[in-house]
């Protein structure tokens, strides 16, 4: 197994591959607006798998690249946040999936995946606590209190849900898209890691996105 950490180069194929990772995200973006809303503003956004697996083949800055163009392409095109949404989609993706990409590259292994992804939820939740404390009252026009009041009953449920669907459908589809992408000649050989298919990861892993997504569900109030 490969465990030395490659240097991103701004090459013609790595520009290739990142503009194709902003893409997919894009699409991602847009599939989420299929999912119901929690407290009737906050969404779920599964762009963040892509960025996350941006970060696994490729590392921090790419990854980080990835989520900032996604945040601006979304910003003028389908949200309605403007520039406090840019704000808000930077942060919780880059404190998700950068964090889990350091991780994991300095040591390319299926338990350090793991740990990127779980330390990578629980930051993206605390930082979200705060700046939606700090932001949200000036987005919604209410006083503090009431945001403070929602920290904990629905701010709190909803990033740990959200990140917990990101992250388990990360671990499912990480290897068949750095598979595609090394047949297509867009990613070395070696900048994806060498752990084979365990099932019982995919097992675990489709059993916790039902959980999470269950979950999700019943913070939308759907079920």
């Amino acid at each position: 197994m490969k465990q030395n950490q490659k240097t991103f180069r701004p090459d013609t194929k790595s520009i290739t591959l990142l503009a194709m990772l902003c893409a997919i995200a894009f699409v991602a973006k847009l599939l989420s607006r299929l999912l119901p809303d929690v407290a009737g503003f906050l969404s779920f956004d599964l762009k963040d798998v892509v960025i996350v697996i941006s970060g696994f083949m490729l590392g921090v800055l790419p990854a980080a690249l990835v989520a900032i163009v996604t945040s601006l392409i979304e910003m003028i095109t389908v949200s309605s946040t403007g520039p406090i949404g840019l704000i808000m989609n930077i942060l919780a993706s880059c404190s998700f999936a950068c964090i889990a990409a350091a991780l994991y590259q300095r040591k390319r292994t299926m338990a350090n995946a793991v740990l990127g992804l779980v330390a990578g939820t629980l930051c993206m939740t605390a930082l979200m606590l705060l700046w939606n404390w700090l932001i949200t009252p000036l987005y919604m026009k209410v006083p503090r209190e009431v945001v403070a009041g929602m920290l904990l009953s629905v701010f709190l449920p909803f990033n740990l849900v959200k990140g917990g669907i990101n992250a388990t459908l990360a671990m499912l589809l990480y290897k068949p898209v750095a598979t595609a992408l090394r047949r297509a000649g867009l990613l070395e050989s070696g900048s994806a890691g060498k752990h084979s298919t365990r099932w019982g990861v995919v097992a675990v892993s489709s059993v916790l996105f039902v959980t999470f997504l269950l979950l999700a569900l019943v913070l939308a109030g759907v079920l």
